[in-house]
């Protein structure tokens, strides 16, 4: 089996209250600690690459961050995927390949661009073609970002969100979607469903979401930020 079918195979039959948990590595070392802490996969954050790299999120070089997902992927054995915002642009045939070039198995594609929201058909169609160049090889998490970005309704959101899936996506993530409508969300979307988890204890727990509806959890850039802070106050007792 293959990493990307192993990375398949990790969203499906979950029981709930046992969501896939996967945390954001920002660089190698940091994959490398998350990996030997046992979890099975990973998935990068943008904007905690982008810290790392020295650059406000979404401000990232696609060259810087193709080269960090690689360097990311080389350090683990578990399966890598990649948060690449829009697609910066690219072709779907250009960013399939250089995503496999990193050695990533899935990546997380979001349905806006400059806080603006796409137009749901328009981005379907791209997505089909994404699955159409990446086959079998790519785990495709669709970001929905009504919740960001759009009027917040839910229903625009499962609307979103089934154009998505019906164009190939393995999974859709409802980004800052509030926790009183996951399980809304939930009946009304075919397939995985990623939500964001809290490092701070603040909200309800990786188990908690997925009693409510989640399938995988993730947490952005909460984790490099939270290594940032504790590095803050080592540094202060340091001076």
């Amino acid at each position: 089996m293959s990493k990307a079918d192993d990375f398949r195979r990790l969203h499906h039959n979950r029981l709930p209250g046992d969501p896939l948990v996967l945390p954001g590595p920002w660089d190698a070392a940091s994959a490398r600690v998350f990996a030997e802490a046992g979890f099975p996969a990973l998935a990068t954050p943008s904007a905690g690459v982008a810290a790392c790299l020295g650059y406000a999120d979404g401000q990232t070089p696609a060259d810087e961050m193709f080269a960090a997902i690689a360097r990311i992927v080389r350090a683990v054995d578990v399966p890598v995927s990649a948060d690449v915002e829009d697609g910066y642009g690219l072709a779907p045939k250009e960013l399939v390949e250089r995503l496999l070039e990193t050695g990533a198995v899935g990546c997380n594609l979001e349905d806006s661009a400059g806080g603006v929201l796409k137009d749901p058909r328009e981005h379907a169609e791209w997505l089909a073609q994404v699955r159409a160049e990446a086959g079998g090889l790519l785990f495709v998490n669709a970001r929905v970002d009504v919740f960001e970005y759009g009027d917040g309704d839910p229903e625009r959101a499962i609307e979103r969100a089934a154009l998505y899936v019906a164009a190939g996506a393995d999974c859709v993530y409802p980004i800052g979607v509030p926790t009183r409508l996951l399980p809304l969300l939930r009946s009304g979307i075919q397939g995985p469903v990623n939500v964001g988890g809290q490092v701070d204890g603040e909200g309800p727990s990786p188990a908690g979401l997925g009693e409510l509806g989640a399938t995988r959890v993730t947490f952005g850039p909460g984790l490099q930020r939270r290594a940032a802070a504790a590095l803050r106050e080592i540094s202060a007792r340091l001076v």
